[in-house]
């Protein structure tokens, strides 16, 4: 990651100044509660994929800068309040907003991020930012709802978990490759190419997610290995064993889904490798993997155009 940033180092750095800045509350808890989940770090590769596009597409301008923010804080509210839904306790291997400040400081500042992000989108001035990102935010809430509907149900299939998995994840990838385009003012295949590209990225990266929750190292995660499980979510590692495991080990996994439970979870992690389940949710990340690189195709060889290409390969082989 480090080196991918490299390529646009000095907006990455704008970008995370212009975070800190519009953090700024009289409300104190605004600004405690908010550094305190921005300074835990992450991958920022939401706003890195704005800046990267925008590159490719030929110029990074200050409005870029500012969209690669707003998509930081859409992102990070999303965070706060997915930790208080799932009862999380660990991210990027330090507690929780929740666990520290607790639920309601952390869903009232997620609300602050996501307004901030709305008044940045204001002053960027530019309708078809602001009616692509209201529609964004609106089919993540969905896709939040959908998850949340449908945790421990042990019925849900492949269709369903992508369906959630794109409107929870994927689709705020395809706003910020979408809205880069939008902003360097290219036509509507461009555009729609670049959104293409976000979006099988962000399907193929929370595969491997899902992959990760199973056979992954907590320390290099920053979470528990099981934590899904604990939300009773339904990912395709699961849903494979379900339709490729023995019948103790279907039981097993039913069971755990049902009663949201991980009390199980190194019979059910064995039971997962043991099927094959990880080989085959890796398999279709690969597959999107492939989808999003062949939407890149319509870019001019840069180092910009290379470094996208390098991180939809790191989105597929990470440990974190």
């Amino acid at each position: 990651m480090h080196q991918l940033r490299a390529t646009v180092a000095r907006e990455f750095e704008q970008v995370n100044q212009l975070i800190v800045e519009q953090l700024h509350s009289d409300v104190d808890m605004v600004e405690n509660v908010g550094h305190y989940i921005v300074d835990a770090g992450g991958k920022r590769l939401r706003p890195l994929l704005v800046l990267l596009s925008a590159t490719a597409l030929g110029e990074c301008s200050k409005a870029h800068i500012t969209f690669a923010a707003i998509i930081e804080f859409i992102h990070t509210a999303t965070l706060l309040h997915d930790d208080v839904v799932d009862l999380s306790a660990l991210r990027r291997g330090r507690p929780t907003a929740n666990a520290k400040f607790g639920n309601a400081p952390s869903v009232l500042v997620g609300d602050f991020l996501y307004t901030r992000a709305f008044q940045l989108m204001v002053r960027l001035g530019d309708m078809d930012i602001l009616t692509q990102m209201a529609e964004t935010t609106n089919t993540i809430a969905e896709g939040e709802v959908l998850q949340l509907v449908r945790a421990g149900d042990d019925n849900v299939g492949e269709t369903q978990y992508l369906d959630v998995i794109t409107r929870k994840t994927a689709i705020l990838f395809a706003a910020a490759c979408y809205g880069a385009a939008t902003l360097s003012s290219r036509d509507t295949n461009t555009r729609q190419q670049l959104r293409d590209f976000g979006l099988n990225l962000g399907i193929a990266f929370q595969m491997i997610d899902d992959v990760l929750d199973y056979d992954g190292n907590p320390e290099a995660m920053g979470k528990n290995v099981g934590d899904d499980l604990m939300e009773g979510k339904v990912t395709l590692p699961l849903i494979h064993t379900l339709r490729a495991g023995t019948a103790a080990e279907q039981e097993l996994v039913r069971r755990a889904i049902r009663d949201r439970s991980a009390n199980g979870i190194e019979q059910i992690a064995a039971a997962v490798k043991r099927c094959g389940a990880l080989d085959y949710t890796r398999a279709c990340a690969q597959r999107y993997h492939d989808r999003a690189l062949e939407k890149l195709s319509l870019l001019p060889v840069t180092d910009a155009r290379d470094a996208l290409e390098r991180l939809t390969g790191l989105s597929i082989n990470r440990d974190r």
